[in-house]
């Protein structure tokens, strides 16, 4: 059965003044798949990401998603998907409960906070107010915001910069875990580890250009099918899951 793209990009470019930070990009993401966009700072991924979000205006090129073409219908486009908001985006004096029921209103959706709450291990902090919680809280916070307009694509920008290995892990297991229940993820990262581990196929972008896109395991693949091999035998474990069993998988935040 053939997969169904949920998001078409084609030669899309972005030029700032004479400066081009999106070179031609075309890609497709499938449905309910974690793809990833991969690339060192000012390799254009933020830039393309923002504008499939319709929060930056293209130079060229075409954008669909789920058959809405960006430039016929940004505002249907934006009631189909859930965009991760940076810390500065929430109203620091209301607590947890408030926030949900103010992105209620905003989307014109109705949701049930404490349930909500209680899938990202949240439901202690219902009165808590944002900028109390630890940086994984207001990451996973973060992510249940993007969920309650129930979209069908969310876009997670660096969910997991910052946290320590607990926090990272969970964070991980609750991607997954939206994925599960039919949502497209679109992420991006640094950690190549997380992109491999989450990721069913990835774009490395360089320049503003895509130079390589596919399955992590393809893509390793390939690398050492050129003959690469690295200096240090490769182990079964890394030093994180050391980390992890030694001192455990629970969540530290307080």
């Amino acid at each position: 059965m053939e997969k169904r793209k949920i998001i078409e990009v084609r030669d899309l470019v972005k030029k700032y003044g004479d400066f081009t930070a999106v070179k031609g990009i075309s890609f497709d993401v499938y449905e309910n798949e974690i793809f990833g966009l991969l690339g060192p700072n000012g390799a254009g991924k933020s830039t393309t990401l923002e504008i499939i979000e319709t929060l930056r205006d293209k130079t060229s090129g075409q954008v669909i998603v789920d058959g809405i073409d960006l430039d016929k219908d940004p505002e249907a486009i934006k009631k189909l998907i859930g965009v991760q908001l940076q810390s500065s985006g929430y109203y620091p004096g209301l607590n947890l409960t408030e926030l949900i029921d103010l992105f209620c209103g905003l989307y014109n959706q109705k949701a049930d906070a404490k349930e909500l709450l209680a899938v990202f291990n949240l439901e202690d902090k219902a009165k808590a107010k944002f900028k109390e919680l630890s940086g994984g809280q207001k990451q996973r916070f973060s992510i249940a915001t993007t969920l309650i307009n129930k979209p069908k694509i969310i876009f997670l920008d660096e969910p997991t910069t910052g946290l320590d290995p607990q926090a990272r892990r969970n964070l991980w297991d609750l991607i997954q875990q939206v994925r599960s229940q039919g949502t497209t993820v679109v992420i991006t990262t640094h950690y190549m580890d997380e992109a491999e581990f989450l990721c069913d196929r990835c774009a490395i972008v360089e320049g503003g250009k895509i130079i390589a896109l596919d399955s992590p395991d393809t893509l390793i693949d390939q690398l050492v099918a050129g003959g690469f091999e690295r200096t240090k035998e490769v182990k079964k474990a890394n030093l994180e899951d050391v980390f992890i069993h030694l001192t455990g998988k629970e969540l530290r935040e307080n």
